[in-house]
């Protein structure tokens, strides 16, 4: 069945080039990808195949029932896009002002939506049954992941898969990270009140911007003195809205921030220390403060066995259709595929798409981002090897 798959899968090489060009001209960004949403559910009509909306969004799980009973496996690709002016000269170029397909997400879904044709066509051969999960939303908090895995259309899943494209290297190569891998991510915004007043009389006055001030002094040291020094945690100040006249004092300010995390316990504790940290600028300054902290994604937990033995089954294709199979390090950006590896034991992994002949290679969510779309049908076979593997189909 195996190389039954890849036939078909290299037949269909173009046609996955088309649908990805096709996505990249009509992006959507995260809860409004109605005609995104419409376009997948169409290349399905007619398909043996059971179509599932359970939640706010445009989401959907595609069930695929194979001919022998067995255990259930699903398959992720999300399709938003940023909001992201496109600055590439590519012919099938953004035609949304303003909306991008800049994190590789058009390529995700065209090569799962021809990989679950393939698997349909093969259905009968598959001992088990295949949920194949286009997912609205990934890059806006709360995320499509978390609406999904709360419907309990999950609930019967016995392992996970998802893949993303990154231009970190080139096509051919994959990469993985056994246990934790991405980081988690919280947003908090916290706005100090104090009491306005004269330049010339702070007396008079309690200088939310001094209070402000020093609590973005004192976040910076949960990192350097509360974490764990073989822990991972960032907070970073991202926006400090204290502007007024050069000689009024501000009655209060506005500060937003971002924080990353490897492990759930390092989450705990800065979630912990921000909110201690909130508590005491009160009592010194005599302000008052509203903190919102909201955690948006968790840190993402490969499975360490699973991931072995995706390992174990790429490693067979070496120098065929893949070059090399490789760990990477911990990566500090986020994704709410972390969400269904909460509740599902499974493997995320990355899949190489650096342009060729070019000078320059720019990063996921770079207004000039661009894939090789050769990529397409190596990500396609990668994860179709898992399913073989998985099943034991050769």
């Amino acid at each position: 069945m195996r190389n039954q798959l890849f036939s078909m899968l290299e037949a269909r090489k173009a046609e996955m080039i088309d649908i990805r060009r096709y996505l990249h001209a009509h992006p959507e960004l995260s809860f409004h990808e109605q005609a995104t949403s419409e376009y997948i559910a169409d290349f399905y009509q007619g398909k043996e195949v059971e179509i599932q909306r359970k939640w706010d969004g445009y989401g959907m799980i595609v069930t695929i029932r194979g001919g022998k009973p067995g255990k259930t496996i699903a398959l992720r690709a999300d399709f938003d896009a940023l909001p992201i002016t496109e600055q590439t000269d590519l012919p099938f170029a953004s035609e949304n002002p303003g909306v991008m397909h800049a994190c590789g997400h058009d390529g995700h879904t065209a090569y799962l939506m021809v990989l679950a044709d393939c698997l349909i066509q093969l259905k009968k051969d598959i001992p088990g049954t295949i949920k194949i999960i286009h997912q609205h939303a990934e890059e806006t908090p709360p995320g499509g992941a978390k609406a999904i895995v709360e419907s309990g259309l999950l609930d019967d899943v016995d392992q996970i898969f998802g893949i993303h494209l990154f231009p970190t290297s080139p096509a051919g190569t994959v990469t993985y990270r056994s246990g934790y891998a991405m980081a988690g991510r919280s947003y908090f915004k916290l706005i100090i009140r104090g009491k306005g007043g004269h330049g010339s009389s702070p007396h008079m006055a309690n200088d939310a911007i001094v209070a402000a001030s020093h609590f973005v002094t004192a976040v910076q040291m949960i990192v350097s003195r509360r974490l764990n020094p073989f822990e991972t945690g960032v907070v970073t100040i991202g926006s400090f809205d204290g502007k007024g006249s050069f000689n009024v004092i501000k009655d209060s300010v506005v500060l937003e921030g971002d924080v990353r995390y490897m492990t759930k316990e390092a989450q705990q504790l800065i979630d912990q220390e921000v909110h201690r940290i909130v508590k005491g600028i009160e009592s010194m300054f005599g302000v008052t403060a509203e903190l919102t902290y909201t955690a948006d994604y968790p840190p993402l937990y490969n499975d360490p066995e699973i991931t072995a033995n995706v390992v174990k089954y790429l490693n067979r294709s070496v120098g065929d259709y893949l070059t090399a199979v490789s760990e990477a390090g911990m990566l500090s950006g986020s994704e709410d595929f972390a969400y269904y590896l909460e509740k599902i034991p499974g493997c995320f992994f990355y899949i190489g798409c650096k342009p060729k002949n070019t000078e320059e290679v720019y990063f996921n969510h770079h207004p000039k981002f661009d894939i090789d779309e050769d990529a397409l049908l190596v990500a396609a076979k990668s994860v179709g090897e898992v399913v073989c593997g998985y099943y034991g189909l050769e």
